[in-house]
């Protein structure tokens, strides 16, 4: 049996394969350069290790408050030490990206301090944890101000505008790497650490935080090399390498991260309680896998990029530029267009593949999401998954694949979706 004859039992038709396969013969080279940092990100992760002497020991967990915990202590060192900070708060107790974002923010901020955000508005989920939308707990209920400044029409920092915003007042300043809901450029950690050093430059004492979603491992460098206090995100995306069920992260300078702490657990008790009942093995292998899975989701994003910049639609990152992270923005201009493609990941994926996805009103945004996430871990998203929400320029939002064979096969059958429902029509 030929590889184009299981494409086939699959869905997908001989056209589509062949415009896949042309696509994919021209990338050779930049996917040569992805698996060199790749490379580079695993010798990193695994020289952490070894300086943190990780043992076998580290494999067990423990129960109840989780006094001394070896492993959950030393995966925490691992951390700091493969991002470059003085600590890290690594739990599976952080339910997700939002939650990490919300304790780093909690505990950081008091009454009458000031939030800035430089990268513009936040994502969605975050804008009732600023209080930006009415939320009952919300920083806004206790006493948090906020304000923001738009990146500039190219995508990069207003360094005189964030210069002018900080006031008295302002104790953190956040920035938001990847594009989230949007469709601007996503940060380079060298731009972030502009950002960083245009902030201290007016007041060094300003907390500098940085939502690292989707970013981790794309590059050589994170932004704890470029002097952010605190780099924030979640385990089941990049660093929890498809295997990390739940969980999430906080990596920074010591006090910052010692600041989380409290408001994770309470006052007094901080990062010293905190099972990590039975998934050390989980995090610490996802994390030693992590680099190599992120190259096969930005193998995919780069593909996808490719695949329909050359249909006409509108892409971010477009096929050529360099990648910060594995969000691949795909403006599909319908509802109908965001739906098939959405539909399309969801039956190529290993779980639920005969699941049809339809746009619903989710907790946390504002409009109708649809979402194909057929993950082994729910809402995975470095694994294979698209989102979008069904509001204009209706834009799909591409991410994962813990293979670049699964990556590849979701691309393919996204374009066949769409093409057997008109919605498309490939080149002659």
């Amino acid at each position: 049996m030929t590889r184009e004859t299981i494409y086939r039992e699959l869905g997908i038709d001989a056209d589509v394969f062949a415009f896949g396969k042309k696509v994919e013969a021209e990338l050779e080279d930049r996917f040569r350069t992805i698996d060199e940092t790749a490379e580079y990100n695993q010798l990193k992760v695994i020289s952490a290790m070894h300086a943190c002497r990780v043992s076998e020991a580290c494999l067990t967990g423990t129960t109840g408050y989780g006094y001394n915990d070896l492993g959950r202590d030393t995966l925490e060192q691992v951390f700091a030490k493969t991002f470059h900070t003085e600590a890290a708060l690594v739990r599976p107790l952080i339910a997700c990206g939002t939650h990490a974002l919300a304790i780093a923010l909690f505990g950081n901020l008091r009454p009458g301090d000031e939030l800035l955000s430089v990268s513009g508005k936040p994502y969605d989920t975050l804008e009732e944890v600023i209080g930006i939308r009415p939320s009952r707990g919300s920083l806004a209920e206790y006493g948090v101000t906020y304000s923001q400044v738009e990146l500039l029409p190219d995508g990069s920092f207003d360094l005189p505008a964030i210069k002018s915003a900080i006031t008295d007042r302002t104790k953190l300043v956040a920035i938001q790497r990847s594009k989230g809901y949007e469709t601007r450029k996503t940060l380079s950690v060298e731009q972030i650490g502009e950002a960083v050093a245009c902030v201290k430059s007016v007041r060094p004492d300003i907390i500098c935080m940085v939502d690292n979603c989707y970013g981790e491992f794309v590059e050589r460098i994170e932004p704890g090399d470029v002097g952010a206090d605190m780099t924030v995100g979640s385990l089941i995306k990049n660093p929890g390498g498809g295997l990390a069920p739940i969980g999430g992260y906080i990596a920074g300078t010591k006090e910052c991260v010692e600041n989380a702490s409290f408001r994770l657990t309470c006052p007094g008790l901080g990062s010293e309680v905190g099972p990590s009942l039975t998934l050390n093995p989980s995090f610490y292998q996802g994390f030693f896998l992590a680099p190599v899975v992120t190259a096969s989701a930005l193998k995919g994003a780069v593909f996808a990029a490719n695949i329909f910049e050359r249909l006409g639609f509108p892409v971010f990152p477009d096929g050529q530029e360099e990648r910060y992270d594995i969000i691949e923005a795909v403006t599909l201009g319908s509802p109908e267009g965001v739906v098939a493609f959405c539909q399309g990941i969801q039956k190529a994926a290993p779980v639920d593949s005969f699941v049809t996805p339809e746009p619903w009103d989710m907790p946390g945004y504002e409009d109708p999401v649809v979402m194909a996430a057929g993950a082994f871990v729910s809402g995975s998203s470095i694994e294979l998954s698209a989102d979008g929400p069904i509001r204009p320029p209706y834009t799909v939002y591409f991410q994962g694949g813990l293979t670049w064979p699964s990556a590849k096969l979701g691309i393919l059958t996204a374009l066949q979706c769409m093409k057997d429902k008109g919605l498309l029509t490939l080149p002659e």
